[in-house]
């Protein structure tokens, strides 16, 4: 009996190896598919990684450059409180170069945003000027914040729009040179607003002879406003033609920012043809001197209206033609205020005054000349009635 056991214990062996076998080899060919997955898998990715770096565009850096300027070049009629700003197409550097002004005008560059910088004005655009700016390239120019800058310089220009008339009026109103005077309602919101109207009044500030006051418009262009203007042009040395050009707005500003007003009175001459003709000066509203004039004759009269006076002279040659077709030389005319072409107040020596006696002018006793010269700087009015 017990043999038989033995035999038996000896066939169960083989069999318990052989399952241990077949686990090794179920095994290894477990491992065997999971290698082969993670392989399939793997260079799946690597496949897809490949496919995505080829197909993605690189996208090249945007060079520093200028994106945009406003105004824009050659912008006409640009209002005198207008902001000025470049942008940039990358950010600025700090502390990077800023763009340049001409003519110079006082103020300050400002950043808005990393791209973006304002000029901040003291002051108003002169009205009717032409404003240069000027982007500087190279080392020495605005530079971005990753190192770049403009290949070559950028320039452009605007046009400031005319003056309006009524804001010409309330500055030289405000500083002495109108026979009226004018009050603001309120002060200036910003230095950037000294061109544009303000809200306010006018007043006379004095009486006035009616044949004056009847010239007198706001807002509108008028003879009065013409003769302060050259009244202005000849204080500071420029060209009197009473055109209010850049040059008279940029020096009304200026005198406006400091408050300074002339002290000149404020005259006008009125001459009177009724005979016996004679000529008035009027100083600040009130009569200071009277004397007798002749005027022109019926077949060269005197112009008939209100002009300023536009050139003078101490003494002078004149030259013309008489009505009768003659020619005429006189030296040493004394005292000559011209103010209609070639009519004038002038001193000439005649036997007696106060009749139409002239070709044009406007003659005075030569002692008499002599007073109302002075009386009768650029700009002063000159009614013929």
């Amino acid at each position: 009996m017990a043999h038989p056991h033995a035999h038996s214990k000896h066939h169960r062996r083989p069999a318990r190896s052989a399952r241990l076998a077949v686990l090794v080899v179920a095994a290894v060919a477990l491992a065997g598919t999971v290698v082969a997955l993670v392989s399939r898998t793997a260079d799946a990715t690597q496949a897809t990684a490949t496919t995505t770096t080829m197909t993605t565009p690189r996208v090249a850096p945007v060079p520093f450059g200028v994106a945009a300027i406003s105004p824009t070049d050659g912008s006409t009629d640009v209002t005198s409180d207008a902001v000025l700003t470049v942008r940039f197409t990358r950010p600025l550097a700090p502390g990077s170069p800023m763009p340049t002004l001409s003519p110079a005008t006082p103020g300050n560059w400002e950043q808005l945003t990393p791209t973006t910088v304002a000029f901040v004005a003291s002051q108003p655009w002169i009205p009717a000027s032409k404003v240069d700016i000027a982007i500087p390239d190279g080392p020495q120019g605005v530079t971005g914040r990753l190192g770049g800058t403009l290949t070559q310089p950028v320039t452009a220009h605007f046009t400031v729009a005319a003056g309006s008339t009524l804001r010409l009026q309330q500055l030289l109103a405000q500083l002495g040179y109108l026979p009226v005077s004018f009050a603001a309602t309120a002060p200036l919101a910003s230095p950037q607003e000294a061109a544009q109207p303000q809200e306010g009044s006018f007043a006379w500030r004095w009486a006035e002879p009616a044949s004056l006051v009847s010239l007198w418009t706001p807002g509108s262009p008028n003879t009065i406003t013409k003769g302060a203007v050259m009244a202005f042009e000849a204080r500071h040395h420029l060209r009197t033609d009473g055109s209010p050009g850049p040059a008279v707005w940029s020096a009304l500003l200026a005198d406006a920012a400091a408050g300074s007003a002339t002290s000149d009175p404020y005259n006008y001459v009125y001459v009177s043809r009724p005979v016996p003709q004679k000529v008035t000066i009027y100083s600040n509203g009130a009569p200071v001197y009277t004397t007798p004039a002749n005027t022109g004759i019926a077949a060269a009269p005197t112009d008939i209206g209100t002009f300023p006076v536009y050139l003078r002279y101490e003494s002078q040659t004149m030259t013309g033609t008489n009505p009768d077709g003659s020619r005429y030389s006189d030296p040493g005319i004394p005292w000559v205020s011209y103010f209609s072409r070639g009519d004038a107040l002038h001193g000439f020596v005649r036997g007696s005054y106060g009749w139409p006696q002239s070709v044009g002018c406007v003659e005075l006793p030569p002692a008499n000349a002599k007073i109302v010269y002075p009386l009768t700087p650029i700009g002063t009015l000159v009614t013929v009635s």
